[in-house]
């Protein structure tokens, strides 16, 4: 089924708006980063990960590298969804195999005692206008931001887990102290996705990556509601800006989330059924995903057929192909070669 351009907006963009284009557009979560050499040897150079964000040069660079080799259809702003406790007056740092570490951390749920610095925030601003200005007009400019539930997880144990027990604990525990630190963090992430787009960013997205730890009652409050804030928030602004909305771990709360929370596109992890998500989705709302990243290392048949049906899914939907979360470290190139061959063939 090939489907004619409607509009002169670039792929990715068209559909983020509702327009379905056959072969879809592509780009894939961590696309730029620590699985190509080229950005292996740019860190050996400049040192580490913080410092590569804060370069907007260095960051420029890396943000352009994926697209070089295989053509994306979309450039990721390189950062990180720390930049906003960052920027909100904590501690971040990146210890080698320690994973981010903030302090301090704020499980006792003192807040006021944050200092912020917009200056973290101009930085990555600088980085988007580069990009933007290297792009080819194909090529969507997609900026982010982590969605505040799971923005409240570091902040408050310090580091990432596998379950948020600090965090949940907490929110159970002291609901209005919580509450207070969600709406801080919400304020903060629409001043700064706002920024991204003032700066050239075409679309962006929210990663609530540990959105799967939450009972409905808790994920109701915790996630569809200060999403649906920043959203109504960003559409006032900038109301002509798609933003997706990338829940991990929903799974059946996923129809909820795309009901509730008004964002233009809802990311799918590798958990989801896509024939699932295009039965319990609103007709019409483009949706992106949702290939698992072990899929990609496997490679051959494995990756074929798990690409066939992702596509097969979607065949009247408007669809980004994408990752299920962040590609791999250990992810072969020719692997992504291979990926992008099969993408750009008609299904």
């Amino acid at each position: 089924m090939t489907v004619n351009p409607v509009s002169n907006d670039p792929p990715l963009l068209a559909v983020l708006k509702g327009e379905r284009r056959d072969p879809p557009p592509v780009w894939l979560m961590r696309q730029a980063g620590r699985y190509l050499p080229e950005y292996r040897a740019l860190r050996a150079e400049k040192g580490g990960f913080l410092e590569l964000v804060y370069d907007a040069d260095a960051a420029a660079e890396i943000t352009l590298q994926p697209l070089r080799r295989f053509g994306m259809d979309g450039a990721i702003l390189f950062s990180d969804i720390l930049i906003v406790p960052h920027g909100m007056g904590q501690g971040l740092t990146f210890g080698p195999g320690e994973g981010p570490q903030l302090s301090p951390p704020l499980s006792d749920g003192k807040f006021a005692q944050l200092e912020p610095n917009p200056e973290y925030f101009r930085k990555i601003y600088a980085t988007v206008a580069k990009v933007r200005a290297a792009l080819d007009p194909s090529v969507t400019m997609l900026g982010f931001a982590g969605s505040p539930w799971t923005i409240a997880t570091y902040m408050v144990a310090g580091h990432g887990s596998k379950d948020q027990a600090e965090t949940r604990r907490l929110a159970y525990k002291d609901p209005v102290a919580f509450q207070a630190l969600i709406d801080r963090i919400v304020q903060v992430t629409v001043d700064y996705l706002s920024g991204q787009i003032e700066a050239g960013a075409q679309a962006v997205q929210l990663f609530d990556s540990w959105a799967g730890t939450l009972s409905p009652a808790q994920f109701e409050r915790w996630v569809v509601a200060p999403t649906a804030d920043i959203v109504g928030r960003l559409m006032v602004r900038h109301p002509d800006v798609p933003i997706i909305g990338f829940p991990k771990g929903a799974g059946a709360k996923l129809a909820a989330y795309a009901a509730e929370t008004g964002v233009d596109a809802v990311g799918l992890d590798e958990t989801i059924d896509p024939a699932w998500a295009d039965a319990m989705l609103p007709e019409g709302m483009p949706v992106q995903g949702n290939l698992d990243p072990l899929a990609l290392i496997a490679g051959g048949e494995a990756l074929e057929s798990a690409v066939t049906r992702i596509r097969a899914a979607f065949d009247t939907r408007p669809h980004v192909f994408n990752l299920g979360h962040g590609i791999v470290l250990d992810t072969p190139i020719a692997h992504v070669e291979h990926l992008f061959e099969l993408l750009r063939k008609p299904l």
